[in-house]
């Protein structure tokens, strides 16, 4: 579980599309989170700020990209499998319109290759539908506030998926790519799990021009995907910081 900031206190519910081809746990799944706040922290003992509203549904991949663009929601729940187009698709297709939604993958099971996918896609949180309920909220609240979330269970499947990419990074005492100060700024935030809108926002430039720099850093890091970007990253963190930490 990786967390940064809090959405506690919100001044409006945050508004979500819950996407799953099983109509029966979408509505579970609706009136969970219709619960008042207040009972949410009584009985979950998470602070939810003002609670959520659901905003939309679907119950295949295709309803959920049209769901997400005309309603624009602050998270996505979706499921993994579904009918016509999976939820790893569905993700897929919305980031490459600039869709820029969180979304938390809450699934029955996920295979390893399925979870990278999901982080290099850049699935915010992954929760399996067997986890206690104050788990899910306490991604939702973690993904809401700018975080990441990955549940024990497959934080560790995680962890053994990446150990070759983490052991094939591994390198001497010094950074061994020679990198830009900006290029630097944007690999320490890449690893820390921000998407591109979010790294613009931060310097104050178009999406453009960071993806631009991302691709630079593909080819100066040997990666070819943003989490072995993230892992070669990870491991030279203290060459990293601090100058390279964003200001």
């Amino acid at each position: 579980m990786i967390e940064r900031g809090s959405a506690a206190g919100a001044s409006a519910p945050a508004r979500v599309v819950l996407s799953d081809d099983e109509s029966l746990f979408r509505a579970s799944l609706r009136q969970l989170l219709s619960v008042p706040a207040s009972v949410i922290r009584d009985i979950y003992g998470v602070d939810v700020g003002a609670g959520f509203r659901v905003v939309g549904e679907a119950g295949s991949g295709e309803e959920t990209v049209r769901v997400v663009r005309s309603t624009k929601p602050d998270l996505l729940v979706l499921d993994l499998a579904m009918p016509r187009m999976s939820g790893l698709d569905a993700v897929r297709e919305l980031q490459s319109g600039h869709d820029n939604v969180r979304a938390i993958l809450l699934t029955g099971r996920l295979e390893n290759t399925d979870l990278l996918l999901a982080v290099q896609l850049g699935v915010r949180g992954l929760v399996l539908k067997h986890d206690k309920t104050e788990l899910l909220f306490g991604a939702i609240m973690c993904v809401l506030s700018g975080g990441c979330w990955v549940g024990q269970t497959l934080l560790t499947t995680l962890m053994e998926s990446v150990r070759p990419l983490i052991e094939s990074a591994a390198g001497g005492g010094h950074l061994p790519w020679k990198l830009t100060a900006r290029e630097r700024q944007v690999l320490t935030m890449v690893a820390a799990g921000y998407a591109n809108r979010e790294i613009a926002d931060r310097f104050a430039v178009s999406q453009e021009t960071v993806k631009h720099c991302v691709t630079r850093l593909f080819a100066k890091v040997g990666a070819s995907n943003r989490l072995e970007l993230a892992m070669a990253a990870n491991q030279h963190a203290a060459m990293l910081a601090p100058e390279s930490l964003p200001s």
